[in-house]
């Protein structure tokens, strides 16, 4: 393999580093950020992503509350819970695990999360916001690629990016960032799709290619042109009965033959994953300093 490995551990411990300075001069105030999960039900994944970021709070000395609802809580019981925690000036981050049960509309209990406690970057104000250029809360994901490519030198000022992946959590707002006029913006933004016609046409047109479509494999060495920067975004389940937890992780993107020709390329697992959970620390830490006042 030719390519660089963009090694997300070590930006994310690099991003925890200053992030305890921050910390330490809230608690030197009195304050200690303060996020708070609501789980509703028992969905695997769910359980361990919620585990992630305890473990995650717990290593920055950060205060985490769990509250775990069973799947039959109704949208009103939900709403409660969150309006309650809007109100207490103790929780400075408000994070709802998704996917909730079926019988709960999830975009109805985003809107019920104070715009300021909104850690995940998802209100509409705050997306809003974003659009506007005058972001408050990054969405964490899109956040943590963009600190990624930024950290290693590969700024997309001026660049052709091309995204693969058209979802609220990472394609929409991760091409709205890269549009704006900053420093870690200024590229040329192209969004692909399922409806997408002759998509290696465009992604071999690619300065910097993100794949975040949620199906292993889908880039290629095929698709990418010589020199391409390669940030894969996709975490997928892939059955292996060789593994003893029955299964393995990959990537959307074909590692093994998409490195032979990238300048540079993040693993699966260790790439965008360890991104995702700081960028929610950092958003949780930001969260307490304006609500304290101290920014």
């Amino acid at each position: 393999m030719s390519a660089i490995l963009i090694d997300g551990k070590k930006v994310a411990e690099d991003i925890r580093a200053e992030l305890r300075l921050r910390i330490e001069r809230l608690k030197n105030k009195g304050i200690t950020p303060n996020l708070t999960v609501i789980l509703v039900g028992e969905d695997p994944a769910s359980q361990v992503y919620v585990s992630m970021k305890k473990k995650a709070c717990e290593a920055l000395e950060l205060f985490s509350e769990t509250i775990r609802l069973p799947a039959q809580t109704t949208q009103e019981e939900l709403v409660e819970h969150i309006e309650r925690l809007n109100q207490d000036p103790s929780v400075h981050g408000i994070l709802v695990q998704m996917p909730l049960p079926s019988h709960i509309n999830s975009n109805q209990i985003i809107e019920v999360i104070h715009p300021r406690k909104d850690v995940d970057g998802f209100h509409p104000i705050n997306v809003g916001r974003l659009v506007a250029g005058t972001p408050s809360f990054l969405p964490c994901t899109p956040a943590g690629v963009i600190e990624l490519l930024t950290r290693y030198g590969y700024t997309p000022d001026g660049k052709h990016v091309v995204i693969v992946g058209r979802s609220n959590i990472v394609g929409k707002p991760l091409a709205n960032l890269l549009i704006q006029k900053t420093p870690a913006g200024n590229a040329t933004v192209t969004v692909c799709h399922t409806h997408t016609k002759n998509l290696s046409d465009l992604t071999r047109q690619a300065d910097i290619l993100i794949a975040a479509a949620g199906r292993p494999r889908t880039i290629t060495g095929d698709m990418v042109k010589k020199g391409v920067v390669v940030i894969d975004v996709g975490v997928n389940r892939v059955d292996d009965p060789t593994q003893k937890r029955g299964y393995h992780l990959e990537g959307d993107v074909d590692f093994a033959s998409v490195s032979e020709k990238a300048a540079a390329i993040t693993p699966v697992p260790g790439g965008v994953g360890p991104m995702t959970i700081v960028m929610l620390m950092k958003n949780t830490v930001q969260a307490a300093e304006e609500q304290s006042g101290l920014i």
